[in-house]
């Protein structure tokens, strides 16, 4: 269908007072339906799950390797998916090992897991690291997004000092490094995710912002007579489109507004996962939604999501499973330990599954946002109980990855895997970290 009208403009946003919106991509913001299809093609993104302290790897990895494999018990939440992403067994991570600097593997591998770089012992000034693979990305893309990457995650970061035999906080905080010495924060409050994508810009601090959104009862209140005005030039599946995002954002905010109502409750006593919501499932979904809304907005085309932090102490009740995790992963391979942590891998993968769903099913164009997103799951640790940073348990896929496979790397650098990653994003990069080269065959 050829779109004759004038052009609507790419910055085009819904406004009202203290909040600006901005929409997905539509027919009517390119000249012809053919335009919009070639500007949708060209987009290309990154998305990174981290999990923390390792996994049960015997539930992990695939007992065939090749195409058609029996889907592993962490894996099986996957199972609708499996033909958009691949199981990479091989890949290792040498530079989180001691190499003479003793204990401290938790802040290695979280440290290393994107910059394949030997991070510097230490627990005040001097953090030392490299750039991480998405920030490599995101300086690319920054002049094509608003936002250059969203850094999210499930718990808050910890106070400064050592979080790790000697090593700084900084190093298990985050997985997102611009600069050596330059950790990224990770966002945990899901309204202040919701304000940073949507919020007025402009006001003097947080803390002004959240009284202003707070006290408005809903954001699109302010954007509605906007939104009829717009819709009025647009095609009819122009505003579909507009109805289902702005849905989506009611739903986000309304679901925000409970959880804040839920915070002036007595909690529980039981232990429970750290952030706002006291269901661990509600939370990451959450956070999944807002990171799926920046992409589906043009926002940003780079995004981290920390399911914890390593070294992480969080418990799952909900799974039944009411010891910290930390102390779980150093199993001893006793059988009932093994049973919890594999409980805990698999509630995990089953949020990296809700990612998936969510992606394949926002459509873009002709596809969806999975067919221009380059995603990669998993751990930093392999069994966490020797605290092992060879073999990692991870999965990567959409985009143009070869999906439906358990792919054997056998004993190469996880940067490797990277290096094909930034490929496949049009970003060249001649060496990342330990790197020794790409890896061919997954692309």
């Amino acid at each position: 269908m050829m779109i004759t009208r004038k052009a609507m403009h790419r910055r085009t946003v819904l406004r009202g007072a203290g909040a600006t919106i901005a929409l997905p991509l539509l027919e009517a913001m390119g000249s012809s339906a053919i335009a919009v299809e070639a500007a949708t093609a060209s987009r290309k993104r990154l998305q990174v799950i981290y999990t923390p302290n390792g996994m049960v790897m015997n539930d992990f990895f695939p007992k065939e390797t090749g195409a058609g494999y029996t889907m592993s018990p962490i894996l099986k939440p996957l199972e609708a998916y499996r033909d958009r992403f691949a199981v990479v067994s091989g890949l290792d991570h040498v530079q989180a090992e001691a190499l003479g600097d003793g204990a401290g593997d938790h802040a290695r591998c979280c440290g290393t897991f994107l910059t394949g770089v030997h991070v510097k012992k230490t627990d005040g000034a001097g953090i030392s690291n490299g750039v991480s693979m998405d920030q490599i990305v995101a300086k690319q893309f920054a002049e094509i997004t608003q936002i250059p990457s969203l850094e999210l995650g499930l718990e808050s970061p910890s106070l400064v000092g050592s979080c790790d035999s000697g090593y700084s906080c900084a190093y298990t905080n985050t997985i997102s490094w611009s600069g050596e010495a330059s950790p990224l924060p990770v966002t945990t409050n899901p309204r202040e995710v919701f304000e940073r994508l949507f919020g007025e810009n402009d006001m003097a601090d947080a803390k002004s912002r959240l009284m202003e959104l707070k006290r408005q009862a809903s954001i699109l209140d302010l954007v509605s007579q906007d939104a009829k005005r717009l819709s009025v030039s647009l095609g009819s599946d122009d505003k579909k489109k507009v109805d289902e995002y702005m849905t989506s954002i009611r739903d986000l905010e309304r679901g925000i507004q409970k959880l804040e109502q839920r915070g002036a409750v007595a909690m529980p006593t039981y232990a429970r996962p750290a952030g706002i919501p006291e269901n661990f499932q509600e939370y990451a979904r959450m956070m999944i939604d807002l990171q799926i809304l920046a992409m589906q907005a043009d926002l940003t085309r780079v995004g981290t999501f920390m399911i914890g932090r390593e070294g992480s102490n969080n418990s799952y009740p909900e799974i039944n499973v009411a010891d910290a995790h930390h102390p779980i992963s150093h199993h001893g391979n006793d059988p009932e330990k093994l049973a919890k942590l594999s409980k805990i891998n698999t509630l995990h993968m089953e949020q990296v599954a809700y990612y998936l769903k969510r992606m394949s099913e926002t459509k873009e164009g002709e596809g969806s946002l999975l067919d221009s997103t380059i995603f990669l799951a998993g751990a930093g640790l392999a069994d966490p109980n020797e605290h092992n940073h060879r073999n990692l348990p991870l999965i990567v896929g959409g985009g143009g990855i070869k999906g439906n496979r358990h792919f054997n790397a056998k004993d190469v650098p996880m940067t490797n895997l990277m290096l094909s990653m930034m490929d496949e994003l049009n970003v060249k990069v001649e060496k990342l970290g330990d790197s020794t080269g790409r890896l061919s065959g997954l692309i």
